[in-house]
Formats: structure tokens, C-alpha cells, sequence
């Protein structure tokens, strides 16, 4: 039976599910990020858009504080981190206190994970998936840990993840340490684990990792990863309200 045009185009075609529409940004500050995430879950949720949605970012210096965070983790007074101009934001994410900064590469899907058929812990090991395949193509050897979620090289860990829920949908996500100052995870207790290294792949491979191919390697695993399309877009392309944030 030969197939009508139509119904061959739409085989072809991904479901809408397995559609992400992906953005590159710049060095964006950190609560810039928060809102413009809790923007796209109102989005999400009130259905302005269908796509899930990744967000591929670095941050200026920062501390983020999760649910299971507390100063009592940072090892510096506050006076001293006011002096190094680093902010501590509390956050809605799980996990403990961990740095953002200028060389990590962070990963902000915004997914509806009942609609993509993932449950979290599944969704987790994807994005340390991810992250192992792409400190893998630099000749890293990543692996996960079950009781501490992120991924490890040897006991220095080299990525992290932290998630919240909102209404079914799924936001903040992983971090990659690529090329950034390690000096910064001296000042805390890492995601609360006493006597834990952090680590990142330019020191890992003893030599320079490019950002933008680390950027086009996480896209690709992404694909590969949680079988998807990846639809490049611009953020004044998304339908964002910006009047009704979810709160």
C-alpha cells in the first residue's frame, strides 16, 4: 500500500514530545536565569508553548544554596564573599550549596517529564549520561554515583546535577566544570560532602578544552540521549508572558 504524501511527511516527523527547542546564552546572571526558567514553566504549564525547552548558559560567579543548602556549608564569612563580589542564593532546586561561575557550562531543560515518559530518577541518569559522553570524547573517564547524584572522575566530582518540579514540569538541571576557576569550591563544603575534590576536564585533561566544542558536544548528547531534536531558536522567539510567572 503506497503511503500519501502527508502521512509520509508525518513519519518522518518527531512527535511534538520529542521536539526541544534549544537556546545559547551568553554569561548570564544567575537570577536572570531563575526568571526566565520559572517564565518558560508558566509557558509550559499554560501551554504558550509545546516544546520542551533547553537552555545552554554560563553564569558569573555565584553560590546557590538548595533545598537541603545552609550556610553552615561556606567556609568563608559572608563580609568575605561581599569583598569578592559573589552573591548566595537560596533556590527551590534539590541538593546542597554548590559555585556557578565563568568556564561551566550549565544545562537548563525545561521539560514536562510525564508527557517525555521519564520518571526522575531516569531523567537524572540522562543528564549524567550526558555529561559522561561528552567528558568521555576529551578522553575522560566520568562515572555516576548513585548515592551522590552528578558524575565523578575517580572521587573528584566533575559535574552536578540539581532539579525542582513545578506543576509537572522539570527546571534547573546540571552543571559541567569545563575550563572554570576552581578556587571559588575551596570556600565550601561541595554539595555538603565533607572531604569531596572538585574537578573540571581542562585540568582532567592538563590542557585547554574549548568551551564552544564542549557547548556543541553536550547538544549532540543530548540528542543521542534522550532521543530528541534539537531545534535551534532565539529567546525573543519563545512565547513567554512575561505577566504571569509561575509561582
Amino acid at each position: 500500500m503506497l503511503l500519501c504524501q502527508n502521512q509520509i511527511k508525518n513519519a518522518q516527523e518527531p512527535a511534538p514530545d520529542r521536539k526541544w527547542l534549544c537556546v545559547e546564552l551568553p554569561v548570564t546572571e544567575y537570577k536572570e536565569a531563575w526568571h526566565l526558567q520559572s517564565n518558560l514553566v508558566a509557558a509550559k504549564y499554560h501551554k504558550t508553548i509545546q516544546e520542551n525547552v533547553v537552555l545552554l548558559l554560563e553564569h558569573p560567579p555565584v553560590f546557590t544554596l538548595g533545598r537541603r543548602g545552609g550556610l553552615n556549608n561556606l567556609r568563608v564569612s559572608e563580609n568575605f564573599l561581599e569583598k569578592a563580589v559573589i552573591p548566595v542564593i537560596q533556590v527551590e532546586r534539590g541538593g546542597n550549596i554548590t559555585f556557578h561561575g565563568p568556564g561551566q557550562l550549565v544545562v537548563y531543560p525545561i521539560i514536562h517529564l510525564q508527557a517525555a515518559k521519564l520518571s526522575v530518577v531516569r531523567y537524572v541518569e540522562n543528564l549524567e549520561e550526558v555529561m559522561i559522553r561528552t567528558a568521555a570524547d576529551w578522553g575522560i573517564t566520568a562515572v555516576r554515583n548513585p548515592l551522590n547524584r552528578g558524575v565523578w572522575v575517580g572521587n573528584k566530582k566533575l559535574g552536578s546535577i540539581g532539579i525542582a518540579i513545578r506543576r509537572g514540569i522539570c527546571f534547573h538541571g546540571m552543571a559541567l566544570n569545563v575550563n572554570t576557576s576552581l578556587e571559588p569550591f575551596q570556600w565550601i563544603t561541595p554539595c555538603g560532602l565533607e572531604n569531596t575534590e572538585i574537578t573540571s576536564m581542562e585540568l582532567e585533561r592538563s590542557g585547554n578544552v574549548s568551551m564552544k566544542q564542549v557547548r556543541k558536544r553536550v547538544k549532540h548528547h543530548l540528542k543521542a540521549v534522550f532521543d530528541i531534536t534539537l531545534i535551534m531558536t532565539r529567546l525573543e522567539k519563545l512565547k513567554i508572558n512575561e505577566s504571569k510567572p509561575d509561582t
